[in-house]
């Protein structure tokens, strides 16, 4: 049944309401009347947009048109009408305020959305006013001191890796050494952090903000100081807003945020190590989401790097660094008597949450079941030969257990799945039967490493990142599967639990899953027999490209290629699976022959949750070799996305910020 007025253009909002009453208690037709309007929200932005709902006293039994209406209609739009769908009792319509592109600042609009069925309903809503742009600085200063009183209780893990860079005679840039750090970041009062490290035990390292150190026994020796680049997730521990000049550029989106760009630069009177570059800021509640540039140099001694570094929202309200890019591209001198390196580094945090990533498993299906009576059955123990396999499993299960709770092993998830697949088409087509089952893990580290622990494979998210393609991906599970078909065991010191009872800067040293010389040679040799029965026997013209890349840049990327729990990809005189590599094309500087991708390829990380999945992209066209880069450190590009909050949490909030000339 049809309504049987229309609203008319021109005419007062309430004489339409009352003209529609009549009308409807004229024609006698309605049966169901209309019980409400309502909206998702009791506020909103200037040219935001809010869901509203109509709802009957009952289901209808045939289509019906509810009639809509705002109040001033210079402040929100809705459509004329909804239709409520045959059986029915509600459906949405959408409210789409109105942003004035004069006003600057001013007061709050009260808005009256009207409905009609039968009766009419209504339902209020505030339009926020545009904040000026002065208010708005206000409004980041406050919300950065915030940031910097929220980030101190949280210790993610941060690590960074750096790539020195050099650029030939034919303009080639390519990486000529490299560094890489983990800790665990500490940002109460400065920035410091405790390193995990192979060779000796972690110290807490120097409590300053330049990524440079400069070592007493050569004073023209420059070292990089993982704090120096930690520290670039903070604009200003002071940031003060007579310190800086702010300059409005313009409004734009980094992925479903949409921001405002600022350019800040210190004062005359602002202290050393201020910053100086552009700001990003969410257009809800005013948090800065990126910020790039560097800071203002504090004394020869000390330089500070070009940085563009991004937080994400990670819980309601909360936003939290995530990752950072930065780079130096000049070849001239920048400080007496120091040569400014070229280079490009990449900083990442994660384990956020970690009291919930530790104690997700506990305790949260705990059951107390009524024993029954079985005193006089006979309970047969576990044979020799699985007591021993179950012995093995708890060493591999507590190994694995810690290294999640410590943040390097994500918990599993989809990725896992993906390993899984391509080991199980290993394991059917050579019919193995191995018991317990095999599992896969992603270490959520950088360097490029697999390893085993007992059953258990695991893959670095560095590794899964560079891998060209599934037939690689299969290449480097197939030496970890042949291990353990092999039956290559772990050791089983790790059953007792009192072995994990060490500082966590010290786990590198501590858990070593790596195998003899003759473990790896008749693993490879297994590896190799696996292949040539499974359905990548055909497509291992990639995989061997992959080896011959990792061997080309062993000597130069020592760090990326150095494992910290297992076997090296490749040694001095050796490489895994060298007849895969010695079967596969020269490795040449052409556009189709792509041998290894770049660094953060293929895999997600979520900085909370330790969750890790793969990117979902569109190939993009290479126009020259240039453009491959393989194993080498890249700028980061998030697709920014916000976090559902309370609708009271916009009451603070506007979406779009005017220039106040």
């Amino acid at each position: 049944m049809k309504t049987p007025f229309k609203f008319l253009r021109g005419m007062p909002v309430v004489s339409l309401i009352l003209l529609a009453g009549l009308a409807i208690s004229a024609s006698g037709q309605t049966t169901d009347s209309l019980n409400s309007v309502s909206l998702a929200a009791r506020s909103a932005a200037g040219g935001s947009s809010v869901e509203g709902r109509v709802t009957l006293s009952g289901p209808t039994t045939e289509d019906i048109e509810v009639s809509l209406a705002a109040d001033p209609v210079t402040a929100a739009r809705v459509p004329s009408s909804v239709t409520i769908k045959a059986g029915e009792t509600s459906a949405t319509f959408t409210v789409t305020t109105i942003l004035s592109q004069t006003a600057i600042g001013g007061d709050d609009t009260a808005v009256s959305i009207y409905a009609n069925y039968g009766v009419t309903k209504h339902a209020n809503l505030t339009v926020l006013a545009p904040v000026s742009f002065d208010r708005m600085i206000d409004k980041v200063i406050a919300r950065e001191h915030s940031f910097i009183d929220n980030v101190k209780q949280y210790h993610p893990l941060a690590e960074t890796y750096i790539q020195n860079m050099q650029e030939d005679k034919e303009h080639n840039v390519r990486p000529t050494a490299d560094t890489y750090f983990l800790g665990r970041l500490d940002l109460k009062d400065t920035t410091s952090d405790e390193v995990f490290q192979k060779d000796k035990s972690g110290n807490k390292m120097h409590r300053f903000l330049s990524p440079f150190e400069t070592l007493g026994k050569n004073a023209f020796t420059r070292h990089y100081v993982p704090a120096g680049f930690a520290n670039m997730a903070i604009i200003d521990r002071d940031f003060q807003k007579d310190n800086y000049y702010f300059t409005f550029v313009r409004q734009e989106f980094l992925g479903e945020v949409r921001c405002i760009v600022v350019d800040v630069q210190p004062r005359e009177k602002a202290h050393q190590g201020s910053f100086v570059g552009r700001i990003w800021v969410e257009d809800h509640d005013f948090n800065i989401v990126r910020f790039n540039g560097t800071y203002s140099n504090k004394s020869n001694y000390d330089s500070y790097f070009h940085f563009d570094s991004w937080r994400m929202n990670m819980q309601p309200g909360i936003w939290l660094p995530s990752q950072i890019y930065s780079e130096e591209t000049s070849r001239k001198r920048d400080l007496p008597p120091f040569i400014q390196p070229r280079f490009k580094a990449q900083t990442k945090f994660w384990n956020y949450d970690e009291v919930h990533i530790k104690h997700q498993s506990e305790f949260t299906d705990v059951r107390v079941d009524v024993a029954d009576d079985h005193a006089e059955a006979v309970r047969a123990q576990a044979p020799p030969l699985e007591a021993q396999r179950n012995w093995e499993r708890l060493a591999e299960d507590n190994a694995i257990d810690h290294l999640q709770k410590t943040g390097l092993i994500a918990p599993p998830g989809p990725l896992d799945k993906v390993l899984q697949t391509v080991v199980n088409n290993l394991s059917i087509t050579n019919n193995l039967d191995i018991i317990p089952e095999v599992r896969c893990r992603v270490l959520l580290t950088t360097p490029l490493e697999s390893f085993t622990i007992g059953h258990t494979i695991v893959i670095s998210r560095g590794l899964i990142d560079v891998l060209p393609d599934e037939a690689a991906l299969a290449m480097v599970l197939s030496h970890e599967l042949a291990h353990i078909a092999l039956n290559h065991r772990i050791d089983s010191k790790f059953a007792f639990n009192d072995r994990f009872f060490f500082p966590e800067p010290s786990t590198f040293q501590r858990m070593d899953f790596e195998r003899s010389a003759l473990d790896e040679q008749a693993a490879d040799k297994k590896a190799i027999e696996l292949l040539n029965n499974s359905p990548y026997k055909d497509k291992l013209t990639s995989a061997g490209l992959f080896l011959r890349q990792i061997q080309d840049r062993a000597q130069v990327l020592p760090n990326l290629i150095r494992p910290h729990f297992g076997n090296p990809l490749t040694g001095k005189n050796t490489i895994r699976l060298a007849t895969v590599a010695t079967a596969a094309l020269k490795l040449e500087n052409k556009v189709d022959q792509i041998a290894a991708l770049s660094l953060g390829a293929r895999v997600n990380l979520n900085p909370w949750s330790n969750q890790i999945e793969m990117m979902i992209s569109k190939p993009v066209t290479l126009l020259s070799p240039a453009d491959k880069m393989p194993l080498e450190v890249t700028p980061f590009s998030p697709y920014l996305t916000r976090m559902s909050t309370k609708a009271t949490d916009f009451s603070q909030s506007a979406n779009v910020v005017e220039v106040n000339k």
